[in-house]
């Protein structure tokens, strides 16, 4: 019994400690909008409702959730509704607008990150590289601005900001084309960090603003509430920029996990709008 106890209180005490220097090195609003992101997700309301039914020891109260977690699963895994939000939520491009040559394309990081040996690697954003090399090299924008640090829980060594520019030489850009923010964790601390950077350069406003369309409405926002005078330039479309057809209400795995993205970016512009 008292040896149970002394390691329950050693358990307490770890936690305790591990608690505190979280706390001490991660600001708790950043802490709790990872942890709690999984809240979010409609994979996870609809895990709960089977759970419920699992266990609810009425056949009429196990049966309403069984069907209600069962419509949830198909709502949320046909193309057909997530593709009506995706159109709802995207921005149109503002190229238009003059100046056609723009100071700066700012390529807002997350297109990137480390494998296990801490290597890096180009994730399924990488459309936002491509797109913001695209501007550079055909001189839609003077120079490129790559934004972007290590937003993991617990980061390691590893800095997008400073892997891509491993990659931009690669590509034989020339240094003087290239700014980069390698600090960042979030698109917040985009804005905020590169603002310092473009002034230095002496870059006038307006600039493009490059990241993915779903993306795009929130950073944009940010940006703006920053200062920035921006013009967005949306990639990376994973939904809702094609017609519909009879396939759309086939469900298909890969829409829950479009929902997941647009579920957390739309909760983050509603919290970053009021912050």
């Amino acid at each position: 019994m008292q040896t149970s106890l002394t390691i329950n209180i050693t358990i307490i005490l770890a936690i305790k400690i591990v608690a505190r220097f979280v706390l001490k090195i991660l600001p708790m609003s950043f802490i709790l909008s990872k942890v709690f992101l999984f809240l979010l997700y409609p994979l996870s309301w609809i895990f709960v409702l089977f759970i419920i039914a699992l266990f609810a020891k009425s056949p009429v109260r196990r049966k309403r959730f069984l069907i209600a977690s069962i419509i949830l699963l198909y709502i949320f895994s046909v193309p057909f509704f997530l593709n009506l939000v995706a159109r709802a939520w995207s921005i149109s491009p503002f190229l238009a607008k003059e100046p056609k040559v723009y100071s700066c394309a700012i390529v807002l990081g997350g297109f990137s990150g480390p494998d296990k040996n801490n290597n890096g690697y180009f994730n399924g954003s990488a459309d936002r590289f491509i797109q913001g090399i695209r501007m550079l090299t055909t001189g839609r924008a003077k120079r490129i601005l790559i934004t972007g640090g290590n937003g993991s829980l617990f980061p390691g060594q590893f800095s997008e900001g400073n892997w891509v520019k491993t990659q931009l030489d690669e590509l034989k850009i020339p240094d003087s084309s290239v700014l980069i923010e390698n600090r960042s964790r979030n698109t917040i601390e985009n804005a905020v960090f590169s603002k310092a950077i473009l002034q230095k350069a002496g870059l006038q406003p307006p600039y493009l603003l490059i990241t993915s369309d779903f993306h795009m409405r929130r950073a944009y926002m940010i940006f703006e509430k920053e200062g920035y005078k921006v013009i967005p330039y949306p990639c990376n479309f994973m939904a809702g920029n094609t017609g519909s057809s009879l396939y759309d209400l086939i469900p298909d795995g890969g829409s829950i996990g479009g929902w997941n993205i647009y579920f957390k970016e739309i909760v983050g512009y509603v919290v970053d709008k009021w912050r």
